[in-house]
């Protein structure tokens, strides 16, 4: 799978699936979640309360995913997975690679062939973006997927040059 960092709008991204990095209630929220759930449209919230009915009731947890329609966006579905808040006293790096690996599960029992990520739990929930980057490319280098393309969409030109350094190291 090639893995390809950008900058830019994930709602915008011409994927197969966008992935979500979602809070736990699947009913939309502040940074990348309310602006997926903004673009894609009330399909997306629809979906996401019969999620939350008949499998999630106390929310969905951290490093699971699902998928629902993309709605209004421009990708066929879209995987919601839910990140870990980083705390320094616990090491939830686990968790977090498992965001990625089963939004790749998810997407490989879709039969897409590409994907964008945005860089999940590196917002709101806090967690330090260099290593936010490193648990991501760990994630999708080792992946074993039929996807042919990940998209990492980045919210800025510095995270992009802090993901050319953990990807390329000295090359960059």
């Amino acid at each position: 799978m090639d893995i390809l960092p950008v900058v830019g709008d994930i709602t915008t991204r011409h994927v197969d699936v966008i992935v979500n990095s979602a809070s736990s209630s699947l009913l939309g929220g502040g940074g990348v979640d309310g602006a997926i759930h903004r673009a894609g449209g009330p399909a997306i919230i629809a979906e996401c309360r019969q999620i939350r009915r008949d499998r999630f009731p106390d929310g969905m947890p951290a490093g699971e995913a699902v998928a629902t329609t993309a709605g209004d966006l421009p990708a066929k579905w879209v995987v919601h997975t839910v990140g870990p808040v980083y705390d320094a006293r616990r090491d939830q790096r686990a968790v977090l690679r498992s965001c990625y690996r089963r939004s790749l599960e998810v997407a490989d029992e879709l039969t897409a062939s590409s994907i964008a990520f945005p860089l999940i739990s590196a917002g709101i929930f806090g967690w330090p973006v260099e290593d936010a980057l490193v648990q991501a490319f760990a994630a999708l280098c080792g992946a074993d997927t039929g996807l042919e393309q990940a998209e990492l969409v980045l919210f800025s030109d510095a995270t992009m040059t802090i993901a050319e350094q953990v990807l390329y190291g000295d090359e960059a």
